[in-house]
């Protein structure tokens, strides 16, 4: 039995490798993979200490276990978790292209920030430090989106970092903004866990045309690449063509779909909760209808998913995701209230932060509703979706 114990930990780092050598996309993790190595060590002590535990382990040849010497084969298997380090190192250069594949994205999201960018970088043209560069930059902050609270607080902040600094070139104030924007959003910055729970139950919601089914899709897509088990719940049972648009994306990536024809969606969401548990799945993604925050009743059904899901898993669901459209600037902070008021969101993803889309929302979210903001898109792409990281998108704004 003991014998059993390095293999079972070496698998378990052997997994725990595989997902974190995720090129590019790196918030795919299982918290238990850091505790695999003590599991490897504990097995090595208790060969000395028990002899006649190779003993048993042993009858495979039962004639050159007996001498002590020759026992000692049988630890030879032990230097097995010397291969695990091997796959490390293989883990470690994995990693290697994500750099490319990053800087790839980052230059699609300053690209799609550009139109902001270049409203507020203006400011800095100038030759001197008074109070009229301060009032420009604060109409640049509002016109994007920051509203009133977060451009008060970034510039009070500014000012500061300014006199600490003894900065007298303009454009050395766009540096220190960045810092006090990075700051700011830094709150937001946190990454999805998935494999605490089993199935990790993962509810999303969002209003019409946010891109909540492709996001789903995406996340799929990533979550079915690192080899997780995967149930979609097409409980958007309102929407013409809604359980066609899921199902594409299960078919595209080969996992499973619950959806019935005009059903209940809290009865589609329960069953997909109690068919994760009995299959075995790592992950159940739960698609809600489009609505918006005014619909009292649409939210109140939430509320009805939400609590019967919990019916099906009393821990679940562990994520409840609001899906929000970049372009729809302070209304988007009014639609993260409101589901918050009524969900108790836990992350937030971003998308359609190309083209017009002005990213400073995203800093009146962090003053007035800092709910952690798992992913940003900047297109229709798979490799459009990535984690958020606050000072790349604080240097991508201000590019």
């Amino acid at each position: 039995m003991p014998a059993l114990a390095p293999e079972a930990a070496e698998a378990t780092s052997t997994a725990a490798s595989g997902i974190a050598a995720v090129p590019g996309f790196g918030w795919l993790r299982k918290p238990f993979g850091a505790r695999a190595p003590e599991a490897a060590p504990a097995p090595a002590a208790t060969p000395p200490g028990v002899v006649d535990a190779p003993a048993p382990a042993a009858p495979v040849a039962p004639v050159t276990t007996a001498p002590s010497p020759a026992a000692f084969p049988a630890p030879a298997p032990t230097p097995a978790p010397a291969p695990s380090p091997a796959s490390v190192p293989s883990t470690v250069s994995a990693p290697a292209p994500a750099p490319a594949e990053r800087k790839g994205w980052l230059d699609r999201l300053k690209s799609g920030l550009r139109k902001t960018g270049t409203s507020i970088t203006t400011v800095f043209t100038g030759t001197k430090i008074d109070d009229a560069l301060y009032e420009e930059l604060e109409e640049a902050l509002l016109m994007a989106d920051t509203g009133v609270k977060a451009t008060t607080h970034l510039l009070e902040d500014l000012k500061r970092r300014v006199k600490e600094a003894k900065a007298t070139d303009p454009a050395a104030v766009k540096g220190l903004l960045a810092d006090a924007l990075a700051d700011l959003l830094r709150p937001l910055e946190k990454s999805l866990v998935v494999g605490r729970y089993t199935p990790t139950v993962i509810m999303v919601a969002g209003v019409n045309g946010a891109g909540k089914t492709t996001s789903i899709g995406k996340l799929t897509k990533h979550l079915a690449d690192e080899g997780a088990g995967v149930l979609l719940a097409a409980a958007d049972t309102f929407r013409a063509a809604a359980r066609e648009q899921l199902g594409v994306w299960a078919d595209r990536n080969t996992v499973e779909i619950v959806s019935q024809e005009g059903g209940d969606p809290a009865a589609v969401s329960f069953d997909a909760v109690t068919a994760g548990k009995a299959r075995g799945k790592d992950v159940v993604l739960v698609d809600t209808a489009g609505r918006l925050p005014t619909q009292l009743h649409l939210m109140q059904e939430l509320q009805k998913i939400k609590r019967v899901v919990t019916k099906a898993d009393a821990t679940a669901p562990h994520e409840v995701l609001l899906v929000i459209d970049g372009n729809t600037g302070q209304n988007a902070l009014a639609q993260v209230r409101s589901f918050d008021d009524a969900l108790q969101l836990t992350g937030l993803i971003v998308t359609k932060l190309d083209g017009t889309a002005k990213g400073g929302v995203l800093a009146a979210i962090a003053q007035e509703r800092p709910i952690p903001v798992y992913f940003i898109g900047v297109g229709e792409k798979l490799e459009d979706l990535e984690t958020f990281n606050a000072r790349e998108f604080a240097q991508a704004l201000l590019s």
